[in-house]
Parts: structure tokens; sequence; C-alpha cells
């Protein structure tokens, strides 16, 4: 058989498909004649079909050099180069065949394809252009450039040639898709999944464009059908990270976030540097409270991508709940620094600042948060809260009526709006806050903070109420307790207390002695301090005054109460309630067998894990008892413990000194500014003008509350100038102007407590009303416990009666003062060594009883156990 028979028979094979054959027979030929154009192209094409595209390279270049013209030659030499990846090689073979044939309009759209895998869009787009040009019905043409803007993001114009694509071609799937894609990109999509569906209707469903329309459903919210289509391409593809990742996506806004932390840990194992997976399990982590494990993936995202700023800004947020606010600020900062512009960011940075409290710096953050996010309602309501803590009262209600008109409901707004606008005697729409913030309360939502809504309130019923939302959101029980049935057997009895105030602060002044009197035999004691260490006199005493001092200040509430746990503490009292800075997330993990709760917060904690409160009978009365969730600790006198030791200046300032007139009767009120009511300051101006002569002298916490005060009082016919301001000062120098007082005049419903003592202490009378809150009572305990509950009225019309009896009557006021001087060292009140002891029985009758096994149930401290 000669050469040409060979050809002819090998030829023939091929177009029989027996490839193989082929390939020999035209192996064969070239043997006796290695330049025969047609065997070298036609094996080529064989090894093309084979897909042994590097020996379909080298036969077909050898073809070329046979014949540089044929323009088929090159066409296939530039397919293979493509199929092996190498598209600047197969460009030249495309210019070289369109060098030859300018208006070949496959080659054009060939030329665009190995354009568009280089990332040459543009020049793509030129090439596409020429194919469309040479041949108007080119739908694939059509369809590649509408690829090229997609890469572009030119997505009317990509939708633009799509559409004429499908008008050639209506059932073109790579069209349809794409279609798709170029509407969900323009955020179109409904009508994406309109293209989506058609597509997956024209050809065998492949596992990306099932993915797409999954991605459709997710932007739509119907999220049961994106699972099932992201399950649906899992199945055709089970190594399809995105499809692992996303179904963990959507599982998350189902809130199934178990199975979507399944997901997740399927996509890491396919991809482990899949950041976004790393992220998302994280942020799931952090949804289930699982704050230590949500750290740990932020941090797998971040060693991932050390420039990822959503990461860095997430590990900031989990960050700040751990308690690790230096951390946390760190992390925000890095946020930044990658993402200058991030809300977000700032808004973080911000809340670990505020917990820091570096106030200023915080309301800066805040600033830039807003900036760049005006009228974010969490952000308006953070800067209240910090322009509040640094008495901008003003512009703290500013903020709040802004949050309020953007969210009516945003939780404890209304309560900080009233607070602000009551610091400033401010007392716009107060009888309208306060019903709505009843009804608020009645109905089970966050409307004000328990220590904000003493000033207002004459409920213990709202007050318990208020309290338990506040656990219920914020500090419920844990669920893994840490020693509720413990029972230890100490040689004494442990016993810590727990404040942020163990500074010169009022709650240290009060309870100096009462550590310094603990009976070291029988009990040791701890002072556990998460605030500040100011390095005064009172500080240093406090820190000689117990067993232990610990300043915990940079640990979170679960190290604190791990702390108590491992010290084998017997009972835990806590001194702050809800005031500032209270950290009631530590008795929560409930660290001690027993759980007291004691002065700093004058009303319940609505909480189960409070075991016990202290109180007398005149601030919390026996038919008040279903409003509190604790058992009641009864001592006798006042539950209000005194300092015996404290010191008053050995310079009593004159009248001039302090501002005050040389003569005329001097009514004082040093409370808080935002404990006066305006129907308590209606009888205060009734009282100066029925008073000639007289003054009130009143504690300035802000100018703003002196004007709106002077103001109120012209408008109650009474000159502002009886209105006297005092300002801030020392406590000995307090101590000693109190003396230029005549008569303090308490306020309802949160009345005098410490400012109470303050005057009893230097032998001022102090006139009280009966409130019907323990906020609202202490005076009258106070005074009961001083031997004068004479100066406790029953009612506001008693109380106003008797303040001007007194004014009109010099010989009954000084009878009481000097009552008031002789019963301060007999009398239970001033008594420190007696308290402490009556404190000291309430302690073993409550130790007792856990020791037996029994519940905590109230009891009575008997007044004559010394």
């Amino acid at each position: 058989m000669d050469n040409n028979d060979v050809f002819r028979n090998a030829y023939g094979l091929h177009q029989a498909g027996r490839l193989a054959e082929a390939a020999r027979g035209y192996g064969e030929v070239l043997a006796a004649n290695p330049r025969q154009f047609e065997a070298l192209f036609l094996l080529g094409m064989v090894h093309l079909q084979t897909g042994r595209f590097d020996e379909a390279e080298r036969i077909l270049s050898r073809a070329v050099a046979v014949d540089p013209q044929s323009e088929d030659a090159h066409s296939a030499r530039s397919t293979a180069f493509q199929q092996m990846g190498r598209h600047a090689d197969a460009l030249i073979s495309l210019d070289s065949l369109l060098a030859l044939k300018p208006g070949h309009s496959i080659a054009w759209n060939s030329r665009g394809n190995a354009l568009l895998t280089l990332n040459r869009y543009a020049e793509a787009i030129a090439s596409y252009d020429r194919a469309i040009a040479s041949k108007l019905d080119y739908a694939e043409a059509w369809h590649n450039r509408a690829v090229a803007r997609i890469m572009l993001q030119d997505y009317p114009e990509a939708e633009s040639d799509l559409d004429r694509a499908l008008s050639l071609r209506p059932d073109y799937p790579d069209a349809l898709e794409h279609r798709g894609i170029a509407l969900a990109a323009q955020g179109r999509h409904h009508e994406a999944l309109s293209s989506y569906d058609a597509a997956i209707n024209s050809a065998p469903p492949q596992a990306e464009l099932i993915c797409r329309r999954a991605d459709c459903f997710l932007h739509l919210e119907r999220f049961a059908d994106a699972l099932a289509d992201y399950d649906r391409a899992l199945a055709l593809a089970p190594a399809n990270s995105d499809a692992w990742h996303n179904r963990g996506v959507v599982l998350s806004r189902l809130e199934r976030l178990t199975e979507a932390l399944e997901s997740y840990d399927q996509a890491l194992r396919l991809r482990s540097d899949f950041v976004e997976s790393w992220h998302n399990r994280g942020s799931a982590l952090l949804a289930l409270k699982r704050h230590a494990e949500a750290l740990a993936s932020y941090d797998g995202a971040l060693a991932a991508r050390p420039d990822y700023a959503e990461g860095w800004k997430s590990r900031g947020t989990v960050l700040v709940l751990l308690q690790r606010y230096g951390d946390a600020l760190a992390a925000f900062d890095s946020a930044i620094r990658i993402r200058k512009n991030d809300a977000g960011a700032w808004e973080g940075r911000g809340n670990a600042l505020l917990r820091l409290e570096r106030n200023e710096e915080a309301l800066a953050s805040y600033d830039e948060a807003l900036r760049l996010q005006p009228g974010k309602p969490d952000v308006l309501y953070n800067r209240a809260s910090v322009l509040y803590l640094l008495e901008g009262f003003r512009e703290s209600a500013e903020d709040c009526e802004a949050l309020l008109a953007i969210d009516p409901s945003y939780p404890y707004a209304r309560g900080l709006l009233m607070l602000a606008r009551l610091h400033r005697c401010d007392w716009r729409d107060l009888r309208g806050a306060r019903i709505r913030i009843a009804e608020d309360l009645a109905d089970g939502r966050r409307v004000i903070h328990p220590f904000d809504h003493l000033a207002i309130s004459e409920s213990p019923d709202d007050q318990l109420r208020c309290a338990r939302i506040l656990v219920e959101n914020q500090f419920p029980a844990s669920l893994t307790p840490l020693s509720r049935t413990a029972c230890y057997h100490h040689d004494r009895i442990r016993i810590a207390y727990l404040s942020a105030d163990f500074y010169a602060h009022a709650t240290a002044f009060l309870m100096a002695g009462v550590f310094e009197h603990h009976d070291r035999r029988r009990f040791e004691t701890f002072a556990v301090s998460f605030g500040p260490n100011d390095e005064s006199a009172m500080r240093a005493r406090l820190e000689r005054g117990f067993d232990r001092f610990l300043d915990v200040r940079d640990e979170s509430d679960s190290a604190i109460a791990a702390k108590l746990r491992e010290m084998e503490v017997d009972i835990a009292v806590d001194l702050k309630g809800y005031t500032r800075f209270a950290k009631p997330g530590i008795l929560a993990r409930r660290p001690a067998p027993l759980q007291v709760h004691y002065l700093g917060y004058p009303g319940t904690m609505g909480a189960d894990y409070i075991d016990y409160l202290l109180a007398d009978r005149v601030v919390l009365p026996e038919h008040d008892h279903e409003f509190y969730a604790e058992q009641i600790a009864y001592l006798p006198g006042s539950y209000q413990c005194n300092d015996s030791a404290r010191r008053v200046s050995a310079h009593t300032p004159n009248r001039a000194d302090a501002g005050l007139p040389e003569a005329g009767f001097v009514f004082c009120c040093f409370n808080n500014n935002y404990k006066i009511m305006p129907e308590i300051f209606d009888i205060w101006m009734r009282i100066l003008a029925g008073t000639e002569g007289s003054v009130l002298w009143l504690f300035q916490e802000n100018a703003d509350a002196a004007t709106n005060l002077r103001r109120e009082a012209e408008a109650r016919g009474i000159s502002s100038g009886r209105l006297i301001f005092a300002e801030r000062t020392g406590l000995e120098h307090h101590l000693a102007r109190l003396k230029l007082a005549d008569l303090v005049l308490d306020t309802l419903p949160y009345g005098a407590h410490t400012t109470a003592s303050d005057a009893l202490w230097v032998g001022v009378p102090v006139l009280s009303a009966l409130g019907s809150t323990f906020a609202g009572r202490v005076a009258a305990s106070l005074l009961n416990a001083i031997g004068v509950p004479e100066l406790s009225t029953p009612s506001l019309e008693a109380y106003e009666e008797q303040a001007k009896m007194l004014a009109c009557n010099p010989a009954a006021l000084a009878a009481i003062r000097a009552k008031l001087l002789a019963n301060r060292d007999t009398h239970p009140l001033f008594d420190t060594p007696r308290f402490t002891h009556h404190l000291e029985a309430a302690y073993v009758a409550m130790w007792e009883r856990q020791q037996c096994g029994l519940p905590p149930a109230g009891f009575v401290v008997d007044a004559s156990n010394k």
C-alpha cells in the first residue's frame, strides 16, 4: 500500500471515530513524509479530540511551519494553547490567523476569550466587538462580551448584551445564568431569580448555577428555598466550600446556629484559610454566647488574613463581652488602621473606652461613628450615656430625643432622657413620662434602669418589675452556678464585700468603721474592689481594714466569681446593687453559698441568686415583703451603718463664707438635684413664702439646674435670690458648713440617705415625709434610730406644716437640736461597734441556716444581742 493509500485509510478511520488507529496511520504517513501538511494537521486534530493537548500543539506547530497560510492550522493550534492554559501563546496564533483573515468572527471571539482569561477585559471587549461586526447574529460573542462587562462591573451594559444574545438564542443556558448575575449585582434579585430558573430549565443543572440561585434566595430572605438549593448543589459537588459556607449563613439567619457551625466547619475542612467561614463561625458562637470559642474563630480569620478589618472589629466586640476592654480597644484600633471610615469600629472603640472609664475619648469615638453613620440608634444611646456620665445632661437629653424620634421603644432611652432632664431640673412632660414608663414596665419593656427608676417611683411593685426585667435581659442566673450547695467549714466565717467604691466615696465614709470593727476572731474579711484607687487617705484606711484587699478592677465578672469560689467565701455581700459601676454579673454566677445585698442600692435586686437583703422595719415594712425577691434580714435601729470616727473640719465657715445672708432662716437640701420633683419644689416655695426672710440652700450639681430652679422659683412668686447654691467640696469642710443650716428638707420619692446622716452627725435637724418605697423612707429610719421620730411626718401636708412651725418657733427647733446632739453618742445611729455586732449577728444567723442545709428565710436580729 503506497503512502496515499495509507493516508486515505487513516482518514477513513478518523471519520469513523477510530481515533487511535487513525493516529497510527497518520504517523505512518509522516514517517515516510514528515512535511505532509494534511497528515500533520489531522494528527494534531486527533490529539485535540483525545485530550493530548501538548502533543496536539507540537504537531500543529509543525503543520503551521509547513503551511504558514493555513487558517485551520493556526486556529487549531490556538485551541491547543488555550486548553493547556497558555493563553498568551493562543493570542499569538489567533493574531496570525487574523492577519490572514481579518473578518474571521470565530477567531475574534476566541481571541476575546483568551484575553478574558488573562483579565485583559477592555481588550477582550474590543475583540468581541470585531467578532460581532463580522457576524451580527453571533450569540456567543454577545454573551462573551457581557461576561467581560460583568468583570468590569458594567452591569447595565452586560444586561443589554445578554438580552441581545438571548434574542438570538432564547434557551442559551450560559447567557441566562450570566443575565442573572448581572441583575443580582444590580440588586434586582427577583428578576435574577427568573433568569436562574430559566437557565436551570434549559440544561442539566450544574452545582455552580444552583448555588447562584441559592444566593439569590438568600438575598430575598427566602431561607428555606436557599437551604434546599445549597443542599441540592452539595449533592452534586460535595467539595464546594462556598456552598458549605453559604449554607451556614442561611442556617445562621434561621437561628439554627448549631447546624450553621457544622456547615462552617465543613467549609473549613475543605479550605482551612476560608476567612469568611472563620469569621461567620465566630459570629454564630457569639450568638450562642460561647464567647471564648468565638474569639478563637475570629483569631482564625485573622491568622488567614491579618488585614481583615471585619475580623478585628468582631474580635473587639467579643473582647468587650469578655470584659477584656484593653485588648478590645487594641482590636478596634487595628480595624480602624485598616479601614479608617468604618463606623462600626469607631462605635466599638467607644464602647471599650466607655468601659475603661475613659469617657472623653469614648465621646470622641462616638462622634466619629455618628459622622460616618448619622442617626444610628445604638451609637446615639451610647453617646447619650457617656454624655450623662460627663454631666453633659443637656446634650445627653438631645441625643435621647433624637433616638426616640427614630425608635420610640429603644431600650432604656426614655428613662435616660428623663434622668438627664431631671439632673437639670427640667420638668417638661415629667408627668407624661412617668405614666409612659409605668405602662411600659407593666408590659415588660426595658424602659428605665432600676436605679434611675428610684427617682420617680412610688411603687415598690413597679420597682420589683423593673429590676426583674433587667435581670432577665442582662444578668440571668448562670446555668452552672459555682457554689450553690457548697458548705464550707472554716475556723472563721469568710465575708467578702464587693464594691467599686473602696475609695473616698459615700459608701466608704459610711462603712469604713464597720470593716474595722469586725470581730477578727470570728470573721475573716475580704474586700473585692473593682473600682478606682484614688490613693486617698480613705483608700489606705480601707486597705488596712480587711484581712485581704483584692484589687480586681481589670478582671472579668467570671474571673472575679471564680476567685471568690476559689477562696471559699461563705457570704458575698454586694454593696453596689444597680448603682453606677455595679457588677451584678459576679453574683449571677453564684460564687458563694450565701449572697447578700446591702446599702448601695435602696431596693430589691429582683434576682433569685440574691438570698438576703439587710433592712430595718422602717425602710421596709413587713407588708411590702411581696415586692422583694430577697429574704429580709431585719437589723435593729437603722439598716444604715455610720462611721463614728469621721471628722469635721475644725474651721466652721460663717454665713458670708458660704454665700448665705447674715440673718434669716436657712432651709437646706443637699440631695442631688435629680431628686427634686416639682411637687416637692411647690411645697418648698410655699414654705419660703410663709417664712419671711428665709432662704433655701441647695447643692449645685450643674449650672443648668441652678438656672432652671431659679426660673421655677420666680414662676411661683419667689425671688430667685432666695435660692442659694453650694459648690462641691471635701467631706470635712462640707460637714462643717452644714452646721450653718437651720433645717434640712428631704425629698420624695427618693429621699436623703448619706446627706441625711451627714446633717444629723453635725446636729442639724432633718425633716422628712414617709415615702412609699425603701428609697423614700431612709431619712425616717435614721431619725428613728437617733431618737427624733417626730421629724418624720406621715404626709407631705404634715411635712409642710412642720417646716413652717419649726421656722417660726426657735425654741422648738433649739430643743430638737439639743436632743440630736445629746442622742448622737447614746443612740444606735452612730454607734459603729453596736451596729457591727448586729450585722455580724445577721451573718451568723444566715450562715447557721445554710450550714444546717436550710434555705434562706427572713429573720429579725434582736436589739439586745450585744
